[in-house]
């Protein structure tokens, strides 16, 4: 599992984010612009990862259990850090807030459709929210490092305000196709077993 190219791809974005987090510790124009470049690094390896699992069939279990949970952790750790770096302060928090909120209405979906054996294949949209995403916040981690007059940290903002744009119309989406499915193992008539079972459940609490 572990040793082809992909998954080696998604450990390594995993491995990088506590260095980039350290890194927006230190209080040095260079510490940003490393962490800006390890950031770039990370989020590239986001798409080729994918792309040479399906391309080289090297698809596996492991890799589609670590890649999401490397994307969270990246932009839920590095968000966290521009809030603690007031890169992000004021109305400028909301976005970020956007974004966190809807990855976990995500990942509560997509937990509780596994079960039903039911996938929630991820939209176009979805694909430009992400890559707006992450370019809005590798300008932000270079916030005031970059070059003066470039506005790099308003660039950050601006795109990071379209990404919760994007968020929000693809949030919504995916909870009306996660409540579809839902409505539909809610309609579905029981099985004999199950019905069986909520019988004997109903015994027991009257006994």
């Amino acid at each position: 599992m572990l040793n082809n190219l992909p998954n080696l791809l998604t450990l390594a974005r995993i491995v990088l984010i506590p260095v980039i987090v350290g890194l927006l510790f230190v209080p040095a124009d260079w510490a940003r612009w490393v962490a800006g470049g390890l950031f770039a690094a990370a989020a590239i390896t986001d798409y080729f990862d994918g792309y040479l699992a399906r391309a080289w069939s090297q698809v596996s279990a492991l890799g589609r259990f670590l890649d999401p949970i490397a994307d969270k952790l990246l932009v839920g750790a590095v968000l966290m850090m521009l809030v603690a770096n007031d890169e992000l302060q004021g109305w400028s928090v909301l976005p970020a807030l956007i974004i966190l909120l809807r990855e976990i209405l995500v990942s509560g979906l997509r937990e509780f459709l596994a079960g039903a054996a039911v996938g929630l294949p991820v939209t176009r949209l979805a694909k430009w929210k992400t890559a707006v995403q992450l370019v809005a916040m590798g300008f932000l981690v270079v916030g005031g490092a970059g070059p003066t007059g470039w506005f790099v940290s308003e660039i950050g903002l601006i795109g990071l305000w379209a990404a919760a744009l994007l968020t929000l119309i693809t949030g919504w989406d995916y909870l009306i196709a996660g409540l579809r499915h839902i409505g539909a193992e809610s309609a579905a008539p029981a099985k004999p077993a199950a019905q069986s079972e909520a019988r004997a459940e109903a015994a027991g609490r009257t006994g």
